[in-house]
């Protein structure tokens, strides 16, 4: 339409040839021609009236043209059409092939119909300019390429996850390399780049990854607690790109590239045999990055973070972060929580009841409706209990004083066959606490029996092969161990002739 409006302008104003109106605005001599022959023939008059729009002046020069465009033909409901395509097995041919069903005479060609619901679709697409402010957000994300580093003793290899932080209204950037993308190493990675920039933003922008979102949600996503704890530590807040919407982190999905095109696609050649080697490359490379300077506008992103960013983040804490790792347990009936494969005592009131445990590198925490109750010191070793003797019922306190030194040294004062007893209770459980509560019972039957008497049970259960305390106490209350044990006979010293009338005899056979 443009050029329509610039041959009648040439021809009317500037008093060009069609020849040098068609080379000035590389358009055929039979287009001007046209063109100019329909003005003429045409009611308008040169200048052209202000209010005519392009539309209106190819109605004006050309009516029948127009209508002759789409004479009769009818648009069927685009949006009807866009929402039966959303079924399952629908095709355009089909929805075609109704509509023509429907104007048998009036109806689009299939090529026509396709290319009309096309340009239908895209004028309902809207895309929000996003205004960034200085030192307002920090977007996320990892990059879809991954590293591999080589073990020395093995040559194997493992994928190194790249970690990429753009600002969004410099578009400074930050990349990093780590084994994972777990909650620990995502954690780390955004705490370095914060140290990296040199200040903390007003927003971080993730993408809906578990380390960040533990359940995602258009509307109110739930945030990772660690991930939490660490935006409290900054002073900053979190807000989540929508699920399934890139746009909303698009700074970083242009910096996810750029950090592939001109740092990783480099580094394609090179075998890294550490995470320490490749970061260090990372780190040289990103300098170049930041340092390149801008087609569409002037200076880098260095230059606009110095000017737009750097004044308006907010300043690191001075306390250095501490990464925590959070979990709710319910409290057993041992009075003990499970974090990592070790147990952790609790106040044995709290038994059943469910508690907060915040894990640091060195300590555990354990909170109660957001109260502290306790904290151990972090314990390795899988399966093993850490135990205070205060959340201990009282009873289970005089037990556990209780060891197998003691429980000795007092058999041994009550004779050999007590210690010897003692001993073998002991010595047949795989863990000696589990006999405890039978030594006690057993050295406890000196009090009702004295100590020779027990002495004596204990040293006739030995012989005859008593292993529990129940032995003993029979051999107590039926007297046993008041009558000495029989010696045995030596063999062949005298023989047992048995007589009765119902045995026959040798004689009975001849």
């Amino acid at each position: 339409m443009r050029k329509i409006r610039e041959i009648l302008r040439l021809r009317y104003e500037c008093r060009l040839s069609i020849r040098q109106i068609s080379a000035s605005i590389r358009v055929s001599t039979g287009a001007v021609t046209k063109y100019l022959r329909l003005f003429e023939k045409s009611d308008l008059s040169w200048p052209l009236p202000e209010e005519l729009d392009d539309s209106a002046l190819i109605n004006r020069l050309s009516p029948e043209a127009a209508d002759r465009q789409h004479k009769g033909l009818i648009d069927p409901d685009w949006a009807e059409v866009h929402s039966t395509l959303k079924r399952k097995g629908m095709t355009k041919q089909l929805i075609w092939e109704e509509y023509c069903d429907v104007y048998p005479h009036n109806a689009y060609s299939h090529s026509q119909f396709c290319h009309r619901y096309s340009e239908w679709r895209k004028k309902q697409k809207r895309s929000m300019r996003q205004l960034h402010q200085a030192g307002e957000k920090l977007f996320v994300d990892y990059a879809g390429l991954t590293v591999p580093i080589a073990s020395k003793e093995t040559g194997e290899t493992a994928p190194a996850q790249i970690f990429v932080a753009v600002l969004g209204a410099s578009s400074y950037t930050y990349a990093e390399a780590s084994w994972t993308q777990s909650s620990v190493d995502f954690i780390g990675s955004q705490v370095r780049a914060l140290q990296f920039f040199g200040g903390v933003p007003e927003m971080l922008v993730p993408d809906n990854l578990r380390s960040a979102v533990t359940r995602a949600c258009r509307y109110d996503p739930d945030i990772n607690r660690s991930y939490q704890h660490m935006a409290e530590h900054f002073g900053c807040s979190i807000l989540p790109a929508r699920p399934y919407k890139p746009k909303d982190k698009a700074k970083v999905e242009v910096g996810v590239q750029l950090v592939e095109r001109w740092i990783l696609m480099r580094l394609r050649h090179t075998r890294f045999f550490s995470l320490a080697e490749l970061n260090w490359e990372i780190r040289r490379l990103l300098e170049d990055l930041n340092n390149r300077l801008f087609k569409q506008q002037p200076g880098c992103r260095r230059s606009l973070f110095e000017q737009l960013d750097k004044p308006a983040l907010m300043p690191l804490p001075r306390q250095p972060f501490e990464y925590l790792e959070f979990k709710m347990a319910k409290v057993s009936i041992d009075y003990h929580v499970q974090f990592s494969s070790h147990f952790y005592s609790v106040p044995h009131q709290l038994v059943r009841e469910q508690v907060e445990i915040r894990a640091s590198h060195h300590t555990i925490q354990v909170l109660y409706k957001g109260k502290p109750v306790t904290s151990h010191v972090r314990q390795y070793a899988a399966g093993g209990f850490t135990t205070k003797p205060e959340h201990m019922p009282k009873r289970h306190q005089k037990q556990q004083q209780w060891t197998p030194g003691r429980l000795l040294s007092w058999a041994q004062k009550l004779g050999p066959g007590v210690l010897a007893f003692t001993r073998k209770l002991l010595d047949r459980k795989t863990h000696q606490e589990q006999a405890y509560r039978a030594c006690l019972g057993l050295l406890n039957l000196e009090r009702e029996y004295g100590h020779q008497r027990l002495d004596a049970a204990c040293h006739r259960a030995l012989k005859t092969g008593g292993q529990r305390v129940a032995n003993v106490r029979s051999i107590l209350q039926s007297g046993l161990d008041k009558i000495p044990l029989e010696q045995p006979k030596e063999s062949g010293t005298e023989r047992v002739t048995i007589s009765h009338e119902n045995i026959r005899g040798a004689d009975f056979f001849h």
